[in-house]
């Protein structure tokens, strides 16, 4: 036998070094191990010898009052949960297939290589419905059907259907969708006149596609604005939990009657950065639904009567100022030209107290109370002017679709050309001046929309800023707007008006838009 010598022990010194650790560290992890053994182990669920504190709970008269509303809850979903349906539509759209076919350097050296065509592409959204007749008529938002190729209708027994839009009112974001089935389960339509804040509701649908769901909470308010121009006003605030997927779906009382149909939110961090409730949720109220339904399933369409005006609450300063004994009423701030308002003798500084004997107590109520009136319909209105009473005789025509509930007119565009072409303006509504945080004191037009390639963009113009004057002359409405930029030549100066404060701004043609003043 051979034993290493002092050059062979020099020479790999280092690797026996490392050798004799390696020995040291595993004789110290044997030990570790069997020292461990000994330990007692941990119980776990389902362990034979795991046992648990258990037993009856609480209980007495006030346990039991908790457990019968419990169950009254339980029987409410129960009720309403079969009429809940999930809604999944498609829309194909068209897109480019290639962004380099409109590049001619990209041209010059692959040809038609990546053709210009385009090709269609689909988008799918979620939403929520509800079953309100035997044979398959249904209810949800407009916004959850909008341009859909495809609708497919899920039921809470698992059985689809391919649904057919019947008819859509974008004014009130209600929609109507029929299925081919019948003996359905249905949900029944209570009266959301009798709601009243503080009031308990329920909130069912899909909430990013976690299919029938229910929530519960409070009537918050009555009577909110819409998010947007252009639509209804009279929504229930709810913090019931409303998500993405909830829309269209019902808000129920606890009588397990529809009340409202579940809309929109003020939105919060969600799932893949959508938005998510933060307790501030909106429905179209149910006696809306049904007076849009019944229509669309009729006539396809809904028609609502219009006034032409745009109006504001009265404050007890305004009510002072006008001659009013209290701040019900109406104030008319602007009318329309040559709208049925001022066809039939209305002024702005009116007050409206009544419309067909029907009181009225603010804005709203005076654009609810016109919306309810056909077209063609004679609104008598109970007016004081400069602190005198009077009566004004309006005929109502058509409410256009494009108008927010009291606006004084319609969206209005610049001329083609000239310095102001690219800019659509409409009226400074209340809800708009809410939304800008403008005082009642700033006059004029809001842009709504602007060509990014526009004069107006280039000097640093966007949606949102109020246009005063044109060329030192007052806009007051869309009208004036369009009558001055289009009497505009050349360069124009404009008094703009960005979230309270003013400045003026000019500005020049420029590139082919040319000046037309020749």
């Amino acid at each position: 036998m051979k034993y290493p010598t002092k050059q062979f022990l020099r020479e790999n010194l280092l690797g026996l070094s490392m050798t004799l650790v390696g020995v040291l560290c595993l004789a110290l992890s044997t030990v570790l191990y069997l020292n461990h053994r000994g330990y007692p182990e941990f119980a776990l669920a389902g362990n034979p010898n795991f046992s648990a504190a258990s037993g009856p709970g609480l209980d007495g008269p006030d346990i039991d009052a908790l457990e019968n509303l419990n169950r009254a809850y339980n029987r409410i979903a129960e009720a309403v949960t079969p009429a809940v349906v999930s809604i999944q539509s498609t829309q194909v759209i068209k897109v480019q297939q290639s962004p380099f076919s409109n590049d001619p350097f990209f041209r010059q050296f692959f040809g038609n290589a990546f053709p210009n065509v385009p090709r269609e592409q689909r988008e799918r959204a979620l939403g929520s419905g509800v079953i309100v007749s035997p044979d398959g008529y249904i209810v949800t938002n407009n916004h959850v059907v909008k341009n859909a190729s495809e609708i497919q209708i899920s039921l809470s027994d698992k059985r689809t259907f391919r649904g057919k839009v019947v008819g859509t009112d974008p004014q009130t974001d209600v929609a109507v969708v029929k299925i081919d089935a019948h003996n359905l389960k249905t949900a029944l339509l209570g009266d959301s006149s009798t709601l009243h804040v503080g009031d308990i509701v329920m909130a069912f649908g899909n909430p990013f596609g976690f299919d029938f769901t229910v929530t519960r909470g409070a009537v918050s308010a009555l009577g909110r604005p819409a998010p947007e121009a252009g639509m209804v006003s009279n929504y229930i605030q709810t913090d019931a939990a409303i998500n993405p997927g909830n829309s269209g779906g019902p808000l129920v009382n606890v009588r397990a009657q529809v009340v409202g149909m579940n809309t929109w939110i003020v939105p919060g961090a969600g799932p893949g950065g959508e938005g998510a409730s933060i307790g501030i949720g909106f429905a179209v109220p149910s006696n809306t639904v049904r007076q849009v339904m019944d229509a669309l399933v009729k006539t396809g369409k809904v028609t609502r009567g219009y006034l032409g005006v745009s109006v504001r609450d009265l404050s007890p300063d305004m009510a002072k100022q006008f001659g009013i004994p209290d701040t019900s009423g109406a104030l008319i701030e602007d009318v329309s030209p040559d709208g049925p308002a001022e066809k039939g003798g209305l002024k702005p500084g009116d007050v409206v107290r009544k419309v067909n004997g029907q009181k009225v107590d603010s804005g709203h109520q005076l654009t609810e109370a016109v919306i309810n009136l056909a077209p063609g319909a004679v609104a008598n209105l109970e007016v004081i002017r400069d602190g005198k009473p009077m009566t004004i005789k309006v005929t109502l025509v058509e409410r256009p679709n494009d108008l927010s509930a009291s606006a004084g007119g319609g969206p209005s565009k610049a001329p083609s050309r000239g310095a102001l072409r690219g800019i659509t303006v409409q009226n400074l509504t209340p809800s708009i001046r809410d939304q800008l945080g403008l005082p009642s004191s700033i006059k004029g037009v809001v842009i709504s929309d602007l060509d990014p390639n526009s004069p107006a963009a280039e000097v640093g113009l966007q949606p949102g800023d109020v246009v005063q004057s044109i060329n030192r002359q007052t806009v007051n409405t869309t009208a004036d707007f369009a009558r001055l930029a289009g009497e505009a030549k050349g360069e124009v100066l404009l008094r703009v008006n960005r979230q309270g404060t003013g400045s003026f701004i000019t500005i020049s043609p420029g590139g082919d838009g040319g000046d037309d003043s020749q």
